[in-house]
């Protein structure tokens, strides 16, 4: 029998071809009826019977377009009191009606890299968008990036002001065209322009900005290159002089540099990989990927100092594609890809060190003024900044490639990320931490999660922050009914999470540091049951007013117990220790007694005498649990890495040295690893004999021990802990987490224990990017606790663990 019926279908639906997939799978299988955007996703209106309707369904799925996710899906009988909706239907084939309003409960995609398709026009020398730098289909391009508000259509896009040619009119009206209803859709006739600029922002005169933009790389230049997110800049690879002129402009003196190449071809020579670890390089997120580098690569060692580790991209814009197109001599068809090409470039991000990326072409000549040698603009507008995302792709223990790559940082591609919460709660906003900063907002049971903002050290990320947040709250027309926070009270986030409770006369909740990572783990995999939360982080504020870092918890209902934690080390100094590691290694040797070791391995730093007199009078030397600060103190002890230049140096030294180590499986068998760390009578791990033994070593031989020695002990702390409370289920999380040889390490030896249940983050950095997630997910427990069970909202809490 034929009736009306209707889907509602939400995720990530709009601005990825869904509605027109919809109308051609309609069309062909001859069912009248009607879809439209609206502010919840996808609506979808058919007059069929209920064998179509199932067929039609199970289809819609099956064939869904490549950029595209479905999380609700749900059909009912469409009313007709009047009929007026079936006799229209029975009189006109299926089509694509005007996007509706009403709340938004829809997720919105993020931007996409160039799709295959694409890129077959863009080098087809016979095609009307050959070289078009901003070809796009419903599959490729901007989306996130350009958009003011939703439902996704072009007049709310930074589109709007290019007005279609009548040849991509009849493309974006054609059902059966590519590019039917591709929003960003443009051609060199009708879209965005790019053109090359002198330093100060003067319009040069070149007949073709890409060549000349190439000449310039090739001569040594620094380019400024605004790309879908923002700005990059550019300049040779194998230019050792060029890449230490970048450096020095932009005052990045020694943190690692991305190379971007051409395809996966040219990547062979730069770094070893298995086809699979190429996965996130190939996908349309295509984010910055984490790999062994070769050591014959030839590189300028300027590129990664003291890593053997390299952050490698391939292009994913049209720009991009083009520089690398035009250097190998525009050859038509995309065989050239299929073999290594000599042009790598370095590829990061356009600001100077520290602050927001330059997005907006005023901005970069502005901003750029001195970094860059020219820039290459155009005149699309981007509506919101997006840094690029970074994935881990490195293996694990023992050189095994994990089962996934660890996200590092989500920019673009991977932003905003909606998370599904375990239920539904009051709309929070969670303002995140004070290092890699990025917030989260919440509706019903979606959490909403920002690009990665960065560290609250400057006045100019502070109002990156607060422009996110507007951004976010007016995309998802989200009004927030609590606000969240860490509970450092000299964080900027805590600050302005105060002072906008206030003014919103709202509810504010201060979560504990660690608390929030592992209940960002917990949210993203829908755990309600009691579990063990090992958190591995730098800093923290601890709920008895001393510095946390590694903490073993018991976490249930939204409430945290503290079960046992590192011993502590001292920090002499306070924040300089963090800064320079050799403070906290000399402070560990002092109190050990170790004297004479102590002058041996440090006696000429200044400030050494002073420092020891600090140490023994226990006068500004605060203490502190932080794993971070113990991957400190090894990889000076180590004599690895005394001063650090960027966050994490010290650690990042010790992970590549700790990859070097040359012993057998027979050798490191041998070492009885429960000889150097203790568990006292407090819960507390003691790592002193393991720290004692790094200076007696080769230094990666010193880093290999160290790592396993930390895997073993932490497991064991684990294991024990799990048979004192009988919680069986346990959550990884914490910066240090990012080290693929411990993540993936300590998850084989928590896997053979039987009956654990272990959970790591996958979706989310495990740092302090994902600190937001953790916090609206604890402020919302507590809240469904308050209001009790009978007043609880409309979606009740599903027991366990998500099946994925």
């Amino acid at each position: 029998m034929v009736g009306l019926h209707r889907l509602r279908i939400g995720g990530e639906v709009q601005g990825v071809g869904f509605r027109p997939h919809v109308y051609q799978l309609a069309t062909r299988l001859k069912l009248p009826g009607r879809v439209l955007n609206d502010g919840a996703g996808v609506l979808v209106d058919l007059l069929c019977s209920a064998e179509q309707l199932e067929q039609f369904s199970r289809q819609l799925k099956d064939e869904i377009p490549p950029l595209a996710s479905i999380d609700q899906f749900e059909q009912q009988p469409l009313p007709d009191p009047d009929n007026q909706i079936k006799p229209l239907f029975q009189q006109h084939p299926f089509y694509i009606d005007h996007s509706g309003a009403g709340p938004v409960q829809t997720q919105v995609a993020p931007d996409a890299a160039t799709c295959p398709d694409c890129l077959s026009e863009l080098f087809e020398p016979n095609d009307r968008r050959y070289r078009y730098p901003f070809i796009n289909c419903t599959h490729c391009g901007p989306r996130y990036s350009i958009i003011r508000q939703l439902p996704y259509d072009r007049p709310a896009t930074s589109m709007a002001k290019f007005e279609l040619c009548s040849c991509c009119a009849d493309e974006y009206a054609n059902p059966q065209h590519r590019r039917f209803h591709a929003q960003p859709n443009a051609c060199p006739d009708c879209g965005p322009q790019l053109w090359l600029a002198d330093s100060e922002g003067q319009r040069l005169s070149v007949s073709d900005p890409i060549e000349a933009a190439v000449e310039r790389l090739q001569q040594g230049q620094i380019v400024a290159i605004k790309g879908i997110g923002g700005f990059h800049l550019a300049c040779d690879a194998d230019n050792p002089a060029a890449v230490e002129r970048l450096r020095q402009r932009k005052h990045r003196l020694s943190k690692p540099l991305a190379v971007m190449v051409a395809s996966p071809a040219s990547l062979e020579s730069l770094v070893s990989f298995e086809p699979e670890q190429l996965a996130p390089l190939r996908s349309a997120q295509a984010p910055i990927l984490l790999l062994a580098q070769k050591p014959d690569n030839g590189l300028p060692d300027a590129i990664a100092p003291g890593l053997n580790q390299l952050g490698v991209m391939l292009p994913y814009t049209p720009i991009q594609h083009l520089l690398f197109h035009q250097a190998a001599g525009c050859p038509a068809g995309t065989d050239w890809l299929e073999q290594p090409q000599s042009l790598r470039l370095v590829m990061t991000s356009a600001n100077a060190s520290g602050r927001p990326l330059v997005y907006r072409n005023d901005e970069a000549v502005s901003q750029l003024r001195g970094i860059a040698d020219c820039l290459l603009l155009h005149d699309r507008d981007i509506q919101m900044r997006c840094d690029d995302a970074v994935v881990n792709g490195l293996p694990g223990l023992d050189s095994v490639a994990g089962s996934q790559s660890t996200v590092v940082r989500r920019g673009r591609g991977m932003a905003p990320k909606v998370v599904r919460l375990p239920c539904s709660g009051p709309s929070t906003l969670a303002l995140g931490g004070f290092f890699k900063n990025s917030i989260c907002v919440t509706q019903g049971d979606k959490a909403y999660l920002s690009q990665y903002i960065g560290d609250l050290d400057n006045p100019d990320n502070c109002r990156y922050l607060e422009q996110t947040l507007d951004h976010l709250c007016a995309l998802f027309q989200i009004k927030p009914e609590q606000v969240v926070c860490d509970r450092h009270p000299d964080f900027y986030s805590s600050q302005f999470a105060h002072r906008l409770a206030n003014e919103r006369q709202l509810p504010l909740i201060e979560v504990q540091h660690h608390h929030a990572h592992a209940a960002a783990v917990a949210a993203e995999h829908h755990l309600n049951q009691p579990y063990l939360a090992l958190t591995l982080d730098g800093l923290g504020l601890g709920d008895d007013g001393t510095l946390w870092g590694g903490e073993l918890l018991k976490i249930e209902q939204g409430k945290m117990t503290r079960l046992g934690a590192f011993k502590p080390l001292s920090l002499p100094g306070g924040d300089r220790a963090a800064r320079e590691p050799w403070r906290i290694g000399l402070g560990f040797l002092i109190e050990q007694g170790q004297d004479q070791l102590a002058r041996q391995r440090y006696g000429d730093r200044p400030g050494y005498e002073v420092l020891t007199q600090m140490i023994r009078n226990r006068s500004h030397c605060p203490q502190t649990s932080s794993a971070g600060r113990l991957f400190d103190a090894a990889a000076s002890l180590s004599g690895l890495c005394d001063l650090s230049s960027y966050e994490a140096e010290a650690a990042m030294r010790l992970e590549s040295a700790a990859r070097e180590a040359q012993a057998t499986p027979e050798d490191r068998a041998s070492l009885k690893l429960q000889n150097y760390f203790q568990i006292d009578a407090d819960n507390r791990l003691d790592f002193s004999p393991l720290l004692l033994a790094l200076p007696q070593r080769k230094q990666a031989e010193a880093a290999d021990l160290f790592h396993r020695v930390l895997i073993q002990a932490l497991s064991q702390w684990v294991t024990r802990a799990r048979a004192q409370s009988g919680i069986d289920t346990v959550v990884l999380s914490g910066g240090c987490l990012l080290n693929r040889i411990l993540s993936s390490g300590l998850q084989q030896a928590l896997a053979s224990v039987e009956g654990l249940q272990c959970y790591g983050a996958e979706q989310l950095p495990p740092n302090d990017s994902g600190l937001a997630l953790g916090q609206a997910w604890v402020a919302i427990e507590q809240a469904r606790l308050r209001a009790g069970a009978d007043q609880q909202t409309e979606q009740p809490c599903a027991g366990g663990a998500l099946t994925r």
